[in-house]
C-alpha cells in the first residue's frame, strides 16, 4: 500500500515562537502550507484555482508588504485535511503559477501578523538584496533601487 507522507524540508521559520520540538510536532501535523515564489501580480483567486485541484481550502492568507500592504510574492493555504495538504505538496510544488516556479513548504500554522513581509522596507527580505532584475517582483532588489535614485538635491 503507498503512503502518503511527503518528506519535510529543512526549512525552518526562524521567527517561530515555541522550542523547535513544538514546530517539529506541529508540522509533522499541520494542513497549512506557505507557497513562496510568487509574482507580486498574482490573485488569491488563481491560488485558489491550483491549489483547489488538491482539495477543499480553509483560508489562503496572501503575503503583504508590512508599510503598503500589496502583495509581496507569497502566501499561506491552509487545507481542512492533512491528507490534502500532502496531495498539494505532492503535485503542485515546483509548478509554474504566473509564469513562476511556486515553492510550497509546510508551515506550523498562520498566526496573525505573520502574513507581512520581514524584510526592512516591508517586503520579503529576498527582495532587499536581489541584483537581478525580476519584473514578477517589484523590478531590481531594494537594496539597488534605492542606490539607483538620483540625488537631486544639488540642481
Amino acid at each position: 500500500m503507498a503512503t502518503t507522507s511527503v518528506e519535510m524540508s529543512s526549512y525552518r521559520d526562524q521567527h517561530f515562537k515555541g522550542s523547535r520540538n513544538d514546530q517539529e510536532r506541529l508540522l509533522k501535523g499541520t494542513t497549512t502550507l506557505y507557497v513562496g515564489n510568487l509574482s507580486f501580480f498574482t490573485t488569491e483567486e488563481q491560488i485558489h484555482e491550483l491549489f483547489s485541484r488538491c482539495g477543499d481550502i480553509r483560508r489562503i492568507v496572501m503575503g503583504l508588504d508590512k508599510f503598503k500592504k500589496t502583495p509581496c510574492g507569497f502566501c499561506f493555504v491552509e487545507y481542512y485535511s492533512r491528507f490534502d495538504a500532502e496531495m498539494c505538496m505532492r503535485y503542485v510544488n515546483g509548478t509554474r503559477l504566473d509564469d513562476r516556479l511556486i515553492r510550497v513548504d509546510w508551515d506550523a500554522g498562520f498566526v496573525e501578523g505573520r502574513q507581512y513581509g520581514r524584510g526592512k522596507s516591508g517586503g520579503q527580505v529576498r527582495d532587499e538584496y536581489r541584483t537581478d532584475y525580476d519584473s514578477g517582483r517589484g523590478g531590481y532588489g531594494k537594496i539597488l533601487q534605492t542606490k539607483a535614485v538620483p540625488n537631486t538635491d544639488n540642481l
